[in-house]
C-alpha cells in the first residue's frame, strides 16, 4: 500500500475478434464485484465473451501478483473495464443477380483495472 492507495494493476488486449455488444455484456455483469466472484460467475457464464474476460481477469491478477508483489491474502476488486470497439473487417459474399453482400467481423478492445481492497 502506496500513501493509503492499494495496489491497482491492469490488463489490456486489442483487437480481439469478438464483437464490442456482446462483450460488454458480460463486462457489466462483473463490474465492481470480488475477482473471486467474477471468475466464479465467468466460469458459468454461457455468453461467448465470458472465457475471453475470464483469461483477462486471470492475467491481470497475475500482472498484480508478479509486477507488484501482492500476496495471496490480498483481495481485488474489478474497478473498471472499458469494452471500446476496435476495426471492423469488411468481407464480400456473392448473391443472387449479380449483387453482392457485405459481411462485417467487428473486434474490440478490452481494458480491465483491479483495485486492492485495503
Amino acid at each position: 500500500m502506496l500513501n493509503g492507495i492499494g495496489i491497482q494493476c491492469s490488463v489490456r488486449q486489442k483487437n480481439i475478434r469478438i464483437s464490442p455488444y456482446k462483450l460488454r455484456r458480460v463486462a457489466d455483469i462483473i463490474r465492481g464485484k470480488r475477482v473471486q466472484v467474477a471468475r466464479s460467475l465467468l466460469s458459468a457464464l454461457p455468453h461467448n465473451g465470458s472465457g475471453v474476460l475470464l483469461k483477462l481477469v486471470d492475467g491481470a491478477l497475475a500482472n498484480a501478483r508478479n509486477n507488484h508483489g501482492a500476496g495471496g491474502s490480498s483481495e481485488f476488486v474489478v474497478d473498471k473495464i472499458l469494452v471500446n470497439g476496435g476495426p471492423v473487417s469488411k468481407r464480400f459474399q456473392p448473391k443472387g443477380r449479380g449483387r453482392i453482400y457485405q459481411i462485417l467481423k467487428p473486434t474490440s478492445h478490452v481494458y480491465i483495472l483491479l483495485k486492492e481492497v485495503v
